[in-house]
């Protein structure tokens, strides 16, 4: 199953941004782009690809950890970016420090797992918006004119959420990946009360279960 930790944006916050994409889907060449879908915007922390379903059991318990060690703060959306000519992106201010310590630790905790990752970069937030279909490429300097006086309402993040994308399978254009909530981890000292483990909340359908032990080591 392929799976990335992240932190989710609230419905508040979800919506506020939702109205900007829908301005900056009325200006000329907003077509080109193909855009993300509300139910895929979400901050990754760690992108682990394939991971194996024998592993999860450990990888929530290091989660779970990684998560109890960063306490809650808070987040907005905030301005935006672009990756050259290939994406745009919303941006984020507040506690991004935290964002990246929270980053940190579930990337080790992957890693402890024995998920294979990419080489450990250093982290930038965001949060997709668009990718440009193909060359030449779309002009983004009208997105992220528009973009840069968004400011959203803050919030609180409180937990850390282990997420199955299903890649598309139909081949029709336009379809786009179904994202699944498998785990959430309470951040700071709600998260040494426990957690689901994954395989049993996603049989249930968000039902709580008992999580996986095993993990021996101590994550970053």
């Amino acid at each position: 199953m392929r799976l990335f930790a992240a932190v989710l944006p609230p419905a508040a916050a979800v919506a506020e941004l939702d109205m900007a994409v829908a301005r900056l889907k009325g200006l000329p060449g907003a077509g080109e782009l193909r855009w993300t879908g509300r139910e895929g915007w979400h901050f990754t922390l760690a992108f682990m690809g394939e991971v194996e379903e024998r592993q999860l059991p450990e990888l929530s318990e290091r989660l779970g950890r990684a998560a109890s060690r960063t306490e809650p703060f808070s987040l907005r959306l905030h301005g935006g970016g672009h990756f050259g000519d290939r994406a745009l992106w919303a941006g984020v201010a507040g506690g991004t420090d935290r964002l990246g310590r929270l980053a940190d630790r579930a990337d080790a905790a992957a890693r402890r797992t024995g998920v294979p990752m990419d080489e450990h970069r250093h982290y930038r937030p965001h949060l997709t918006l668009a990718r440009v279909r193909r060359a030449p490429a779309t002009d983004l300097r009208p997105y992220l004119e528009a973009l840069s006086g968004f400011e959203g309402s803050a919030w609180q993040v409180a937990e850390l959420a282990l997420v199955r994308s299903n890649l598309p399978v139909s081949g029709v254009r336009g379809d786009r990946p179904r994202y699944e909530t498998l785990l959430r981890c309470p951040l700071g000292r709600a998260g040494t009360e426990g957690h689901a483990d994954p395989r049993t909340e996603a049989r249930a359908g968000g039902r709580t279960g008992n999580p996986g032990s095993g993990a021996a080591a101590r994550d970053r």
